[in-house]
């Protein structure tokens, strides 16, 4: 999906290095506006080519006083002002603008966290006459505040502690708010989120997901040449699912499916999802046992970053070999891989700015994200990268992927080698694991619960404890159940 073609405006979203800033992204595009997330340093040619009609500065957990703290690109005020583009500064971002406009920040008197009171002391644009004299709880998080404002700005609100909550200068299309509209403890965030983007913006709710569908296929079909094939890479996944099924309506049978049983599925996976993917979705697969191949890599290897790269090197090596299979086949070789990467997948392989590292502090690295080979043989194509789970789940609905099989729980991609902590190949511990996540998922599937939950799963532990088993003493192994609730794969509760 490229962003230029997509038919709404474009929220731009500058992160800074706050933790809350994929849901400013996921909020905006919930309101049916387009939203993206890039570095805070982006230049501005950068951020001028993807033509937004806003951009939000992000929080983060840097001070303006800094020399090394992350800022906009010289000359973004300018640009943004001579094309008529909205600017809103959160936190980090409110900061940073009160400074390179020659105001002044200092370390607080009193830093504020977590839920205050704010109150609108006069009519703005932020907030509108309904608010003035009315308190609101919101969400802070941090240790400088604005005292001084640009030329222009006023303060629209304050906290109960006297410190600026939210500025504006209308006639320069600048805003700021001190606090975090897009977490749930701001009680009126997305209400306050709603007037910035439509009265204030005047942007239009215009993206849908049809549209990106539209434009996915095109896209496809504009990149894979009409006598090119292209192999998809199945893990049994919501993802990968969609992925293919979007290709497969885009390019036809010049698409082949593989899935690779790689000894790291759960209970019987296989034959359930082979069956799903013959009976019901139609797809072309071809299933490819690697089971010995994965294990071997992977004996002795405890550290969970390893496995992951392991795995990914792996994976590729046999999508390459089927590669050569096809060739044999069709006379041709396929260039493309198609992959389910996801938007959540790039962020959490690339985290943000602010520490002098040109690939910051990594969450995790993702199997089709920052496991994969330099010297890969194959293409990418992803589709989906970037949407989140649930918008996955939309597309997948309007492509008619069976709903059952939409609300499967997210599996990772390196299956049960990050689920069974320790060495996956000592003594029997993937066929426990196997056994127990069965169990756990069939008792929430009985009481009502699955679609209600995120994703639940178990967890082998590299412990072991005393139990008592008919009469007898026992020392035997430790496995961890874990449930969560999320809207989209960001935020997640117990």
């Amino acid at each position: 999906m490229d962003p230029k073609n997509v038919k709404s405006d474009l929220v731009l979203i500058l992160d800074y290095g706050s933790q809350y800033t994929h849901l400013i992204t996921r909020r905006i595009r919930s309101l049916s506006v387009f939203s993206l997330c890039i570095s805070g340093t982006s230049s501005l040619s950068t951020i001028a080519d993807l033509n937004p009609s806003v951009v939000i500065l992000s929080g983060g957990p840097h001070s303006v006083h800094t020399p090394d703290s992350p800022s906009f690109p010289d000359g973004f005020l300018q640009w943004a002002q001579s094309n008529g583009v909205t600017v809103l500064g959160i936190c980090y971002g409110l900061q940073l603008l009160v400074q390179r406009l020659g105001g002044d920040v200092r370390v607080g008197d009193k830093q504020e966290y977590g839920r205050m009171e704010i109150c609108a002391d006069k009519p703005s644009a932020l907030f509108g006459p309904e608010k003035v004299g009315k308190r609101q709880v919101v969400w802070m998080s941090h240790g400088d505040e604005a005292v001084a404002l640009p030329d222009g700005f006023h303060v629209v609100a304050r906290s109960d502690q006297g410190a600026v909550a939210a500025i504006e200068n209308p006639p320069a299309k600048l805003y700021g708010l001190q606090y975090h509209p897009e977490v749930t403890h701001t009680e009126d965030g997305m209400e306050t989120l709603r007037r910035f983007l439509f009265d204030v913006c005047g942007v239009g709710a215009g993206w849908k997901m049809e549209d990106v569908m539209e434009e996915e296929i095109k896209v496809i079909k504009e990149t894979v040449g009409p006598d090119e094939h292209v192999i998809c890479a199945l893990s049994g996944g919501v993802d990968s699912t969609v992925a293919a099924t979007l290709v497969h309506k885009a390019i036809g049978d010049r698409l082949h499916c593989v899935f690779v049983d790689n000894g790291l599925l759960r209970y019987k996976e296989r034959e359930r999802v082979m069956e799903t993917f013959e009976k019901d979705l139609h797809l072309p697969v071809v299933c490819v046992d690697a089971v010995n191949q994965f294990l071997t890599k992977l004996k002795g290897v405890v550290d969970p970053e390893t496995k992951r790269k392991i795995i990914g090197k792996e994976f590729i090596c046999i999508f390459d070999a089927f590669a050569q299979e096809l060739e044999g086949k069709l006379g041709k070789k396929p260039s493309y891989l198609v992959q389910g990467t996801l938007y959540p997948d790039v962020i959490e392989s690339c985290p943000p700015p602010g520490t002098g590292r040109t690939h910051s502090h990594t969450i995790k690295s993702h199997h089709n994200v920052g496991g994969l080979p330099k010297d890969m043989k194959l293409k990418l194509i992803e589709p989906l990268k970037l949407l989140f789970k649930d918008e996955v789940r939309q597309l997948g609905r309007i492509l008619d992927v069976p709903v059952a099989f939409l609300r499967r729980h997210p599996f990772p991609g390196p299956g049960l080698a990050v689920r069974v902590l320790g060495d996956v190949t000592e003594g029997n511990a993937l066929d426990i694991l196997r056994q127990v996540d069965e169990i756990f998922i069939q008792s929430i599937k009985d009481a009502g619960l699955y679609d209600s939950i995120w994703q639940a799963f178990a967890v082998f532990l590299p412990v072991r404890s005393v139990g008592v088993q008919g009469d007898q003493r026992t020392h035997s192994h430790v496995v961890a159940l874990r449930a969560v609730t999320s809207q989209d794969g960001m935020t997640a509760d117990w």
